[in-house]
């Protein structure tokens, strides 16, 4: 498989290592280029795998889609566009994958907030938190993963019907905390607590490899697909997910 990448920082070097130990290749390595090298360098891969920044990832996406290629993509903070960029896709027999977070690990603790969720919304005496640490380069806060944990908890605890970022005591209101230290991967913890005692679920991640291996199997997934997909669809197909 001929894969494209988008973004060329700690992630996307983590992601070309990863595609070359199963077998790939990096036909293309985007960064900077003008909307026609762009093109020029999409029309030799298989499929896209785009890590950049919040401001550039709509257009990175559209652009896969203007070339033809699915693209999985990684990078948070641009979900304003999200529907705008759907409707792209399927107007434009497009293939997209975007995930916050394509970590297994993290996937599962996604599964996991949710079934919490839901268990404890039958007693009302506890009340959640969130909080999300990562490395001081990471510029959107709340991190994608946080926002993904937030709304899993709001969509099967009927006592919340928002997330904040920051402390709050508005009823309804589930605070989400965000810190930026060193250089931590990515750590995520749901808290909640009663009169009596507390419960904690925690993901830690100690380096980017489970991230960029994710994203390689996603890419593996989305060659010569068209249509909207997510990380469930993943998990529910036959991909080698993790091995």
């Amino acid at each position: 498989m001929k894969v494209a990448l988008i973004g060329y920082g700690v992630m996307g070097k983590q992601i070309e290592a990863v595609c070359k130990e199963r077998g790939h290749v990096v036909s293309a390595i985007i960064t900077k280029e003008s909307s026609d090298e762009m093109a020029s360098k999409l029309k030799h891969a298989d499929v896209a795998v785009e890590f950049t920044e919040p401001d550039a990832a709509a257009d990175n996406i559209r652009a896969c889609f203007n070339a033809g290629v699915p693209v999985v993509c990684g990078t948070t903070g641009w979900l304003h566009h999200y529907e705008a960029i759907r409707q792209d896709c399927l107007s434009t027999g497009g293939g997209l994958l975007y995930a916050s977070n394509f970590s297994i690990g993290v996937n599962l603790f996604f599964r996991l907030n949710k079934q919490l969720a839901a268990l404890i919304s039958r007693y009302p005496g506890y009340k959640a938190e969130l909080e999300e640490i990562h490395h001081t380069r990471k510029k959107d806060a709340p991190s994608g993963t946080a926002i993904t944990l937030a709304e899993g908890l709001i969509e099967e605890h009927p006592g919340y019907s928002s997330w904040v970022l920051g402390r709050t005591s508005a009823e309804g209101q589930l605070p989400v905390t965000a810190s930026r230290v060193g250089d931590v991967p990515g750590t995520h913890s749901i808290s909640w607590k009663s009169e009596n005692d507390s419960i904690t679920i925690t993901h830690e991640a100690f380096n980017r490899k489970g991230f960029a291996l994710g994203a390689v199997i996603a890419a593996e997934f989305m060659k010569g697909k068209r249509g909207v997909y997510s990380m469930t669809d993943l998990f529910n197909s036959d991909s080698d997910y993790g091995n």
